[in-house]
């Protein structure tokens, strides 16, 4: 008899009749003689309420009771599934993420899981009951509700299934899997059997938005089998585990891109040790992330440093670069934000070389100039003007035979 942890998604349990349909799935699972524990989102949209309603009030609330505030929407929703299951005969009980207690640290609106008390859960499944979690919240140590951030609730499923030693932690969505590329870009893009964790980790950080990144780095590191699945459309989905030997067998897993990045360049900065660090620095001081970066050295004995870094900190990050380059006496600073990352991601680069040149070939062949490159053991990444997107995925997609290649990794 299997102990799994569901997470269901906030489409999933977007109205009454979904979440009735959801209890329906629950049910179906028990009578097969599963043991079920339940991690729920807030109902789709009412996130996004909340804070539309605080920032009414105040542009920068204050965290903690942004976190009284978003808590509130899991309430909502892991009560009413209760309610339905119970009205399938199936004795549940609800918990927030206090009661079961999921502990966190005080980071408010970004908290992470320190420990989870399985007590309580635990002797619900020894009684036949379903616990129904409420995702994304926890509690700090001084008892404050606090949140774990957008799309938290996946890692509070994941993190559950790991201290309950489930045998799979399965997270039910809009979509029935992992996919070789978004379909509404390529149609012709197919679901994948299995996946491992690391191929996955790098398409969430590169743009695919299936699973939270912090939802698969915790499946990875407590060797939790992960599966995304399909709410409304049954199926096997996709297993999340670990590399086989059988990975030589595929050369690419995924296309991800990113619409979301920017890019900077500090031009004719004098070419001498710490210059890197003089520009990083304050960015970084600034808390904005940066993503690719490339450097150019001419032959003046000056350099070209150029850097993205996400579309939402594109003004703040020219206001900071301005200041550099003033400091440094650069010639000056430019930007754009007509670019796109798209990115080809698969373990089997590791045994086989001239993915990149196969994939630069087919991207010149469309006339798509790259702007920016960047590389690791399983990942080639490059920037292109935006306008190009599709055709770049759709090709890249073609040259690489996904539509047809074996679906094992």
């Amino acid at each position: 008899m299997a102990l799994l942890v569901q997470k269901y998604g906030g489409t999933s349990v977007g109205s009454v009749e979904r979440i009735e349909h959801v209890a329906d799935k629950i049910a179906a699972a028990r009578s097969r003689g599963h043991r079920i524990v339940v991690v729920v989102s807030a109902m789709a949209g009412e996130t996004d309420r909340l804070l539309k309603l605080a920032r009414a009030i105040d542009l920068r609330p204050d965290p903690r009771e942004m976190d009284q505030l978003l808590s509130s929407g899991e309430q909502v929703s892991i009560a009413l599934l209760a309610m339905a299951l119970r009205k399938c005969d199936v004795p549940a009980r609800s918990y927030l993420g206090g009661q079961v207690a999921i502990h966190t640290d005080d980071a408010f609106n970004k908290a992470r899981i320190q420990a989870i008390d399985t007590e309580r859960l635990l002797a619900d499944c020894a009684a036949a009951r379903v616990p129904v979690v409420a995702g994304f919240q926890g509690i700090d140590p001084d008892g404050n509700i606090t949140t774990l951030g957008r799309g938290g609730s996946d890692t509070s499923g994941v993190a559950l299934a790991a201290a309950l030693h489930a045998d799979e932690c399965q997270i039910y969505t809009d979509v029935d899997g992992v996919y070789t590329t978004d379909p509404r870009v390529e149609p012709r893009a197919r679901r994948l059997d299995r996946i491992t964790f690391e191929e996955m980790l790098e398409l969430a950080s590169l743009g695919s938005k299936v699973l939270q990144i912090r939802s698969v780095e915790f499946a990875g590191k407590y060797k939790v089998p992960l599966r995304v699945l399909s709410t409304f459309v049954e199926g096997p989905g996709t297993l999340i585990t670990f590399e086989e030997e059988s990975v030589e067998d595929a050369l690419i897993s995924g296309i991800a891109f990113n619409r979301d990045e920017s890019q900077l360049t500090v031009a004719g900065v004098p070419d001498r040790p710490g210059i890197a660090a003089a520009i990083l620095g304050p960015i970084g001081e600034a808390n904005i992330e940066v993503d690719m970066i490339v450097q150019n050295v001419a032959a003046d004995s000056t350099t070209d440093f150029t850097f993205t870094v996400h579309r939402n900190d594109h003004e703040r990050a020219c206001e900071v670069a301005q200041r550099i380059a003033a400091e440094l006496r650069a010639k000056g600073v430019r930007s754009a934000t007509d670019i796109v990352k798209v990115s080809l991601v698969g373990v089997g680069m590791r045994s086989h070389a001239g993915i990149a040149s196969k994939m630069f070939t087919a991207l010149a062949a469309e006339g798509i100039n790259i702007r920016m490159i960047s590389t690791s053991e399983i990942k080639i990444s490059v920037v292109i003007q935006d306008k190009y997107l599709e055709l770049a995925v759709r090709t890249l997609h073609k040259a690489f035979g996904l539509e047809a290649a074996s679906t094992s990794t």
